[in-house]
């Protein structure tokens, strides 16, 4: 499996009222991970936690605990 640092991510963000939530998906496995935030957070610190969540996601599959 590929270092998910060498992957393309994609990143989805639906306002939900007060909220957001940021989806994140491997382009090559087509896992996904969602997270929630405040809508007036910085979208860049709202990638960075669902991108960290993804990768620690993709290394337990990786190691056989999904």
């Amino acid at each position: 499996m590929r270092d998910p640092a060498d992957r393309e991510v994609y990143f989805e963000f639906t306002v939900i009222g007060a909220f957001v939530k940021v989806v994140a998906i491997d382009s090559l496995t087509a896992i996904e991970v969602s997270i929630t935030g405040p809508a007036n957070a910085p979208r860049a610190e709202l990638q960075r936690v669902a991108l960290q969540k993804l990768k620690a996601r993709l290394s337990r599959e990786q190691a056989g605990n999904p």
